[in-house]
């Protein structure tokens, strides 16, 4: 198996900004230099969370001059290489701080970048649906998105609908006991219902009888005060494929988990430990082996489960590929991290989009998604970007 990786340092930012009469004409570029198209300056207010309350003055000066290694200062370089007005707005736990900082300067659109809100990534949804009350353009998922993407167990159900292989599962809520699930032979692979970025899952997360399954609900319970999912572990490659767009929708390069050693599961360590990943031979590579078939099929299963689930502008799909070419989803990720040097970032770049272009293009199909078009029947299309249907009047006898 052939297998390469993108060295980082080799990667180039390669956007041209002019200035002309206080207005930003940007020139995006390909790669041999040539200009592709002009645009408009936009005010862009990137908005992350923070682990503690942010400064009350939102001054990220000292971080962004010492480049501290975070998406959210990645996000803010990359955009005002574009040419556009960025601001930067962090918030922990008061939501009258994201309020009175867009009061305060208003955003043609916001790049969501926070991930929770008072610590909790369960409360993702909070910063999306405050945009969407305020009817302002943001970046990402909806919180319906979010939501049914984050319910391991929803979403499994909505893409079994639509004809996607899903691993078998079996959901044991906080207080039901933990019982043999009929049809589901071990090992099985046990982790929080509704978390993301692999919190919760460890070597010791796989299970290979009863006993061990109750051992690893109970302490997932009493850690994490979660519900627990327990799903079959599907043997094969963990591979990661990138989605971007809306109406028409770019997959972007494969990417490929590499493990030297068993278990070959994404856990939390494998996942943000570096020194870890280095010990144990861990590697986020672009395979080559993969014929065009499976590439063919890669990409209808990724783009099919970026739709059914609700993901907007950005997504990533998880999957398993069996060593008979078996495609199984295991999950979706919208709003996936989108650091300079992280696989989503690498993809794009695969693909001939610079991580400027690539931060360029997510803010264009936001406001493309709040720019109303008035189609045949003159109606015009909601910011989630669906068709908005005439309620008729309510029945009140």
């Amino acid at each position: 198996m052939i297998l390469w990786t993108i060295d980082h340092s080799t990667l180039e930012w390669q956007t041209l900004a002019s200035m002309k009469n206080g207005n930003a004409i940007v020139e995006d570029q390909d790669h041999d230099g040539r200009a592709r198209r002009m645009k408009k300056k936009l005010k862009v207010t990137v908005v992350f969370d923070t682990d503690v309350p942010p400064p009350t003055d939102q001054d990220y000066s000292k971080h962004l001059e010492k480049q501290v290694d975070e998406a959210e200062f990645d996000v803010f370089h990359a955009l005002v290489r574009c040419g556009h007005d960025v601001k930067l707005l962090g918030i922990h736990d008061d939501i009258h701080v994201l309020l009175d900082g867009l009061a305060k300067d208003p955003p043609d659109v916001v790049f969501n970048a926070a991930e929770a809100f008072r610590g909790l990534a369960a409360l993702d949804t909070t910063v999306p649906t405050i945009l969407d009350a305020l009817t302002i353009p943001y970046t990402g998922c909806a919180p319906s998105g979010l939501i049914v993407a984050r319910d391991k167990a929803l979403s499994k159900k909505v893409l079994a609908y639509h004809g996607i292989c899903v691993p078998r599962f079996e959901v044991y809520p906080i207080g039901r006991e933990v019982t043999e699930a009929p049809g589901m032979p071990f090992p099985l692979l046990v982790k929080p219902q509704s978390e993301d970025a692999s919190y919760g899952i460890a070597k010791t997360s796989i299970v290979n009888d009863m006993d061990a399954l109750r051992e690893r609900v109970s302490h997932v319970h009493n850690w994490l005060k979660r519900d627990v999912i327990a799903e079959e572990l599907i043997n094969g490659r963990e591979l990661y494929v990138g989605v971007l767009g809306n109406e028409k929708l770019q997959v972007l390069p494969t990417v490929e988990m590499t493990f030297e050693n068993k278990p070959n599961i994404a856990t939390f360590k494998v996942k943000w430990d570096e020194t870890y990943r280095e010990r144990r031979g861990i590697r986020n590579v672009f395979p080559t082996d993969l014929t065009d078939e499976v590439e063919s099929r890669l990409a209808e299963v990724a783009s099919t489960a970026y739709r059914v689930l609700g993901l907007r502008d950005y997504g990533r799909i998880d999957v398993r590929l069996t060593p008979k070419n078996e495609i199984y989803v295991l999950e979706a990720n919208p709003n996936p991290f989108i650091a300079f040097g992280e696989d989503f970032a690498n993809a794009a770049e695969m693909a001939g989009l610079s991580y400027p272009q690539l931060l360029d293009r997510i803010v264009e199909l936001a406001v493309a998604r709040a720019t109303p078009r008035n189609g045949k029947n003159g109606k015009k299309p909601s910011r989630t970007g669906e068709e908005t249907a005439s309620r008729p009047a309510a029945d009140v006898t």
